[in-house]
């Protein structure tokens, strides 16, 4: 079995350490270069502009403020985490929950559907699940934009994915990723808006810093420090070689036998923050999401595809140069 590991290299310590001396010396511990330079590799990689976050949830607040959601319905997968529902709460919005497909555990355009004609919602979460892109994102996106919903991409689990060369992100009016310590890349915190919305990018460089310096926007302390940034800058020019890793390990060792497992379309490239089947294994880490959030919340309806996914579903253990034990 592999043991996890957070996917950092022992011989990229030195550079580390380089760079948080330089930001001890430079006096500026906060908004410096560090921050910039995180920001400008991961929209190089997103190939979409960036904005650097304390958190997710920071990062996610921010856009779902820009949108203005207080009051108004935002419809959400239950098949997530509760950091995608309560982000919508937080922001003084009205969550509704959606069904899932069963090949993909993402967002199911059909009930989508249905929801928004029931719902009239402002805006839509779509969650890419696992390291994975939603099978459905193009349809997805197409439709919030016929239907005039801001469309949100909550790709914590998606560093590194791609589809035909798309990245998360790129196919809403937002994507937010997060660094949380387990991640593909992880600072330990820490998040990152990426968007090709101008107004949006702005909004949310004054958002994570109190509305500095006019104060029309009213946002609170989501800054990323400088020495979370640095190892950000570290870690991103390993993103590459960490999911090509992940994707030749999956391909060599976990494929052939486990075939009863999440296939992707034609052209997509998986982040493998999770190798997901359908079936019971040994040694298995455990599900994505055991608990659905339309449960937890004490929604009254059903979403039969979550619940099955609930309970039909196993990961299989693949970290990055993980540890056999």
């Amino acid at each position: 079995m592999m043991k996890f590991t957070i996917g950092f290299e022992k011989e990229d310590l030195k550079k580390l350490h380089s760079c948080w001396d330089e930001v001890i010396a430079s006096q500026q511990w906060s908004e410096g270069k560090f921050t910039k330079s995180f920001e400008e590799k991961w929209a190089e990689f997103n190939q979409l502009d960036a904005v650097a976050f304390a958190s997710w949830g920071g990062a996610a607040l921010a856009a779902l403020e820009f949108i203005d959601v207080k009051g108004k319905t935002v419809l959400c997968p239950s098949n997530t985490f509760m950091a995608t529902p309560l982000s919508v709460i937080k922001a003084g919005g009205n969550v509704e929950f959606v069904d899932c497909n069963k090949d993909d555990l993402c967002l199911s355009l059909d009930d989508l559907k249905l929801k928004i004609e029931k719902y009239n919602p402002a805006a839509v979460w779509v969650v890419h699940i696992g390291g994975h892109i939603a099978f459905q994102i193009s349809e997805i996106a197409g439709l919030c934009r016929e239907k005039g919903i801001m469309l949100l991409e909550d790709c914590a689990h998606a560093h590194g994915a791609s589809w035909n060369g798309k990245k998360p992100g790129s196919w809403s009016d937002a994507g937010i990723y997060s660094f949380y310590a387990t991640k593909t890349i992880s600072t330990g915190e820490g998040g990152m808006l990426v968007t090709k919305n101008k107004d949006l990018l702005e909004f949310a460089k004054k958002y994570r810093n109190y509305g500095k310096f006019d104060y029309k926007v009213e946002g609170l302390n989501y800054r990323m420090s400088e020495f979370t940034a640095a190892l950000g800058c570290v870690q991103t020019e390993r993103l590459d070689e960490i999911v090509s890793w992940k994707n030749e390990y999956a391909r060599k060792y976990l494929d052939a036998k486990l075939t009863n497992r999440v296939r992707f379309p034609q052209g997509m490239v998986s982040g493998y923050y999770k190798y997901i089947v359908f079936e019971s294994i040994d040694k298995s880490t455990g599900k994505v999401y055991g608990e659905c959030c339309h449960k937890i919340m004490g929604k009254s309806y059903d979403l039969l595809n979550t619940d099955w996914v609930a309970n039909n579903h196993w990961c299989a253990p693949l970290y990055y140069k993980g540890e056999e034990i």
